[in-house]
């Protein structure tokens, strides 16, 4: 693939792909708050009735904000920015991993072997590599071998989206790299027929994010 035998790499590590961390969230967003099935009344309650823009799992819990990591001043962020009970977005729930896709994911990295880990979002066409005091400048030299490969920036999250996320807990968790990969541009939810273009920009840098 691009290039790359990557077969030679795999008989000597192995890959883990979860394809969706959040699939309540994509069956609301696509299909409106019945989709939630006893969730509904959370859902309509949080959204208004407008679920176009929803993010967060059924529980109004965004998982992307309910990991241990920066989690007090996570917490801060979003009551200054009056978010205090379930939302289509941002809301990181009452305690770190309260949500089942949070726990499974944060189990999973704790009892096996993970080298490094990426979590694609969508937004920026951003690279996200560090968190808190970790500049580990190994994980930075990769961060850069993925920028050039898909002409993403190298970036820093700012505001509330710093903390509470997988990548971040990843890294100060077990001081290995991590990245989140912000694919496309434009507004979320970005549409169906961007997906071919994203997946030609974006091939070589997940062959090398395998062999790296």
């Amino acid at each position: 693939m691009c290039g790359v035998k990557v077969g030679a790499f795999l008989n000597r590590r192995g890959l883990a792909v979860v394809p969706c961390v959040n699939p309540d969230g994509v069956e609301i967003q696509i299909h409106g708050s019945r989709s939630a099935g006893e969730y509904r009344s959370i859902v309509e309650t949080a959204c208004c009735g407008d679920t176009a823009v929803w993010q967060a799992n059924a529980a109004g819990v965004d998982i992307n904000h309910n990991f241990s990591a920066g989690w007090e001043s996570l917490k801060s962020s979003e009551l200054k920015s009056g978010i205090t009970s379930p939302a289509p977005t941002r809301f990181g729930g009452d305690f770190p991993e309260s949500e089942p896709e949070s726990r499974t994911i944060a189990s999973y990295c704790r009892t096996g072997h993970i080298a490094h880990a990426l979590a694609f979002h969508s937004q920026g066409e951003e690279i996200y590599w560090d968190f808190g005091s970790y500049k580990d400048p190994e994980a930075l030299k990769m961060a850069k071998i993925l920028s050039c490969s898909s002409g993403y920036s190298v970036s820093s999250p700012e505001g509330l989206a710093c903390g509470g996320g997988f990548k971040d807990w990843f890294v100060e968790k077990f001081r290995r790299p991590a990245f989140t990969i912000e694919i496309g541009k434009g507004k979320n939810p970005l549409p169906v027929s961007e997906l071919d273009n994203i997946y030609r920009n974006i091939r070589e840098m997940l062959v090398l994010a395998v062999v790296l």
